[in-house]
């Protein structure tokens, strides 16, 4: 049975002109460089008074406009290189602090992958119609990712219309994320770096604290803990741990299309990637938004949580356990049998599952699916968290096959026993055929969550890793479709 799959004529493409700012440090990005921040300071301070306040007007008026409230971050900037900067004057401070900031473009290569989740905010809505946030994959220089996010309406009738996504760009502020003592420990258990340094940190420590308590507890240790070059190494873990969970807050007058959550944690550092957000109702009626993401230091990866309540403050924090080693988890919207479920991909190729009692240690549960078609024979993992319908759990998937081709595809799960695949489509849902073949990484076509209104599935979906469109079905013939694993 073939199903019907409408594009609904939005799209999103990348936009190079939403940038943030960040402290630059000349030589750093150059591997095998070293940092020349005191010749390039020392150059500044010697320019000439003209020089200095040519530069100062350009910085005040046509960067001021593109950045507003950029003084500040610059000055700020100046005060981390030279530790004087407070005494310069005005123009020559915000040329010394501009010269160590530099634009990013947080999309500049491409946007992609994004997921959806009922905005709480249905203020203004037409009747019938559902607003939607959009959270989106932003891939800029060096590709690095960050997440970014926009609304779009859908409805009332089977439109989907993407909101203007505002400008500047706002970055939040960062401050210490709360752990329990047993998730410290568990977290560098998970790392490997459960030494006996850790021990001696782990027996002062408080039952919630924060990484300022982990330095404090570090200070007061025997000098023996540092005098052994294999100590110091298992001590800077233990406050690498600690800093790698953050609370990120952003200005409540920003718009949420302003808000850009940019890699903090050093687990991070080169990409947060592929967040699946979902709706996730607790067992007392408590709702929040939960998403996993895709955590790459440049050399490993490993999924890592995302909670908020209203996409204003995000707390980001660690998962520990075999399926946190893994990318692509997709949490469900509920629990069951009083645990927490997320769809994992196990060996690279298979959908499985695992469970935890507080969302944060997971544990391996069981194989759910592994690739059947010539389309996923490569491998197969979810496409985003599960969405509850009366028939069970549908997943959407996404298959790899010949010519590294990534399609769409969709399962569907026992409510009681995710275990149980009650069916799947035989052929893909969406196909990354011209014109949809093109793009940053040629053949894809990939979703981190669909949402369903009004007895139909939108699928917003990346392209080529380059862009972004939607495709709608209907959920009753979507369902009918299904059919039982061979």
């Amino acid at each position: 049975m073939s199903v019907e799959v409408r594009d609904a004529g939005a799209e999103l493409r990348p936009d190079p002109s939403r940038v943030v700012t960040d402290l630059f440090l000349p030589g750093e990005s150059s591997p095998g460089s070293s940092s020349r921040t005191e010749q390039v300071v020392a150059r500044v301070l010697g320019a000439s008074r003209a020089e200095i306040d040519a530069a100062a007007a350009f910085l005040a008026g046509d960067l001021a406009t593109r950045h507003p409230g950029l003084e500040p971050l610059i000055r700020a900037n100046a005060r981390k290189v030279h530790p004087v900067a407070d005494d310069l004057d005005d123009a020559l401070a915000l040329v010394l602090g501009a010269t160590f900031t530099a634009e990013y473009a947080i999309e500049g290569a491409a946007l992609c992958n994004p997921s959806a989740v009922v905005d709480p905010d249905q203020s203004g809505v037409a009747e019938g119609a559902l607003r939607v946030i959009v959270s989106l994959r932003s891939i800029g220089e060096g590709h690095i990712s960050a997440i970014s996010f926009c609304t779009a309406v859908i409805g009332p009738d089977r439109t989907w219309d993407f909101d203007r996504r505002e400008r500047p760009l706002t970055r939040a502020a960062i401050s210490e994320g709360a752990w329990t003592r047993e998730h410290l420990r568990g977290s560098l258990e998970h790392d490997g770096q459960l030494t006996e340094v850790a021990h001696a940190v782990l027996q002062q420590l408080p039952p919630v604290l924060r990484a300022t308590d982990i330095d404090r507890i570090i200070r007061s240790l025997p000098g023996e803990f540092f005098s052994h070059a294999e100590s110091r190494p298992r001590v800077e873990a233990v406050r690498l741990v600690g800093r790698s969970a953050y609370e990120a807050t952003f200005a409540p007058d920003s718009a949420l299309s302003q808000r850009v959550l940019l890699p903090v944690a050093d687990e991070e550092r080169h990409g947060m990637e592929d967040a699946r957000f979902v709706t996730f109702t607790e067992s007392d009626g408590t709702v929040e938004y939960r998403a996993t993401y895709t955590a790459y230091d440049g050399r490993t990866i490993r999924s890592r949580l995302i909670v908020t309540r209203d996409f204003r403050e995000f707390f980001i924090h660690r998962l520990t356990g075999p399926p946190a080693r893994t990318k692509g988890m997709a949490i469900f919207p509920r629990r069951i049998g009083g645990r927490m479920f997320a769809l994992t991909r196990r060996n690279g190729e298979t959908i499985s599952l695992a469970s935890s009692g507080d969302g944060l240690a997971w544990r391996a549960e069981a194989p759910v699916y592994t690739p059947s078609g010539l389309w996923e024979v490569v491998q197969s993992g979810n496409c985003g968290s599960p969405i509850e319908t009366d028939r069970g759990w549908l997943v959407l998937t996404h298959g790899v096959g010949p010519m590294r081709r990534y399609c769409i595809g969709a399962i569907l799960l026992d409510l009681d026993d995710p275990t149980v695949v009650l069916g799947r489509l035989e052929e893909p849902l969406l196909v990354p055929d011209a014109p949809q073949r093109e793009g940053y990484v040629p053949n894809v076509v990939y979703t981190c969550g669909g949402i369903v209104h009004d007895g139909v599935l939108w699928i917003p979906y990346g392209i080529g890793d380059n862009r972004v469109r939607v495709a709608s079905v209907g959920l009753p013939e979507l369902l009918d479709a299904m059919r039982p694993l061979p």
